[in-house]
């Protein structure tokens, strides 16, 4: 099994930042193992939608176009976490946001295709 604990969510107004960390943990989560790791989102009465997503050997990243520009997805191979730097924010970025790791070797943005989900943390955007 792969732990994965968000934090870092919060209120904030229009035009600021904030920065998510995702921490993975377990015995699944090994080096010897191809992972990506993806951060979605989902707003109320919405689909959940890929936001950003790397890979964890080698750091290749994938971004939505909604986001491309402003958010930046990083990873500490040493503290075993993932990042999502968000700036310039929007109220259509307000969402749960999830951390999700997947055993494959390439970023997709199919939440479908990640096994393990972290349990979110809100982002709230204001006007």
């Amino acid at each position: 099994q792969v732990q994965l604990v968000e934090s870092g969510g919060g209120l904030v107004q229009a035009g600021g930042s904030l920065r998510l960390s995702c921490a993975a943990s377990g015995r699944a989560f090994s080096r010897y193992v191809s992972y990506v790791m993806g951060w979605f989102r989902q707003a109320p009465g919405k689909e959940r939608e890929f936001v950003a997503g790397i890979r964890w050997s080698g750091g290749s990243t994938s971004y939505a176009d909604s986001v491309l520009g402003r958010f930046d997805i990083s990873r500490d191979n040493v503290k075993n976490t993932v990042y999502l730097q968000m700036n310039s924010l929007k109220p259509e970025d307000t969402a749960v946001y999830y951390c999700a790791a997947g055993r494959r070797s390439i970023v997709s943005a199919v939440a479908g295709l990640y096994d393990y989900w972290g349990q979110g943390t809100q982002v709230t955007v204001s006007s």
